[in-house]
């Protein structure tokens, strides 16, 4: 119990905080003040598309893939952003085999109008979760819910994202996804047998609390990205978040080789509810996923599931005291963060006001340690490098 205590520190995520795990407001503190340089979005966009057409990807899916990380970036995700992104392709995308620029996406056969089936055939992940967030709004407009289920995927990264654009638009959305790699220990094991597997719901809040509410989660204590982050970063992995290649428990980025779930069993659960819902739509064996060398005729690439509801389609009409649906969600939160709950921060809220930082400081924020990582980029795709004194910088 002393150890899980610990785990009750708050901890950086987006350049703000977020707690992990905590008993009382008390255990959340605001980090030390930190200072980002100024990044124009066209500047970022330009670099991040050039990378990936340099790396054989078409214009639309370079696009894509820069909309993404400027999303991630606006947002706060320090641990999606365009580094992540490109690093992940090189490792497992383009640069393995897990991923074909160009590839087009199948639609299958199904007997459902409202639920599709593709196959991506590992085409660019970004580009196919917005296509697929897309289609399942279309089918959210005709018949009141969408699915679409992906099969023969390439990681799309940050999940909440895309639920994030689709709340912004009015619609209720969910995804979920067997994670690049399995890295996380299961519950009461020893070796790494299931991805990260985040969830990500986004709800249309806008009008209710001035943002979407966003409840966006790996199942594990902290994603791989933020060990890679705090290793750029030469800062401290939380306590009982990852394990050494003996197993044993490290704060040391750079000796963390596997992950735990959040919440003991009650992470390991929601983890592996991604994998049995991909092994139902044709993802194979978590443990030789994007492990070109093991597959040996079987499948190694990742599941997406993506569904939207209409807020129309479950309206019961019936709201207390004469409230219209809006006018009920707005007050269900409220409840939630009256009766003395003033420290409680909803889900998305931190993402909002990081976009407000970057709305207001004129363009994206990153660390001199980001900056680096970028004209490594720029080197690799033969563009101009970030002058690093021509940026404005912003103490946040």
């Amino acid at each position: 119990m002393a150890a899980q205590a610990t785990l009750l520190k708050s901890v950086r995520t987006n350049s703000t905080y977020s707690a992990l795990y905590f008993f009382s407001p008390s255990a959340l503190s605001p980090p030390m003040p930190e200072q980002f340089h100024i990044v124009p979005e066209t500047q970022h966009n330009a670099l991040i598309a050039a990378a990936y057409q340099h790396r054989g990807f078409l214009a639309d899916e370079a696009h894509e893939g820069a909309r993404f990380c400027a999303e991630a970036s606006r947002h706060g995700i320090r641990t999606h952003n365009g580094i992540k992104a490109l690093h992940l392709d090189h490792l497992f995308g383009s640069g393995s085999k897990g991923c074909v620029p160009g590839a087009q996406i199948e639609v299958k056969p199904s007997k459902f109008e409202a639920a599709k089936i593709w196959n991506a055939n590992k085409k660019l992940g970004q580009s196919t979760a917005y296509r697929a967030m897309d289609e399942a709004m279309r089918l959210a407009d005709k018949y009141g819910v969408g699915t679409v289920s992906v099969d023969n995927a390439f990681h799309y990264l940050w999940g909440g994202g895309y639920v994030m654009d689709a709340a912004k638009k009015g619609y209720i959305a969910y995804t979920n996804c067997t994670a690049a790699l399995a890295e996380v220990v299961p519950f009461g094991g020893k070796f790494p047998t299931l991805g990260t597997n985040p969830h990500s719901w986004g709800f249309p809040t806008t009008d209710a609390v001035g943002y979407p509410i966003v409840i966006d989660w790996a199942t594990s204590v902290v994603a791989m990205g933020r060990v890679q982050q705090l290793k750029r970063e030469g800062k401290a992995l939380p306590p009982l978040a990852a394990v050494d290649k003996e197993g044993n428990p490290t704060t040391d980025p750079n000796l963390a080789t596997s992950l735990l779930p959040f919440g003991a069993h009650k992470g390991y659960g929601l983890s592996l509810i991604n994998e049995i819902a991909g092994g139902f739509i044709g993802g194979s064996l978590p443990t030789i996923r994007n492990r070109w060398d093991k597959t040996d005729g079987d499948k190694g690439t990742c599941v997406f599931f993506f569904q939207v509801i209409h807020p129309d389609a479950i309206n019961g009409g019936a709201f207390a005291k004469g409230r219209n649906q809006m006018q009920n969600v707005k007050a269900v939160i409220a409840d939630v963060l009256g009766h003395g709950n003033d420290k409680a921060m909803l889900p998305g809220q931190l993402e909002a006001n990081w976009a407000k930082h970057t709305a207001a400081a004129g363009g994206l924020l990153f660390s001199t340690a980001e900056v680096e990582a970028f004209n490594e980029l720029a080197t690799e795709a033969k563009q101009p490098l970030w002058q690093i004194d021509t940026f404005k910088t912003v103490t946040i």
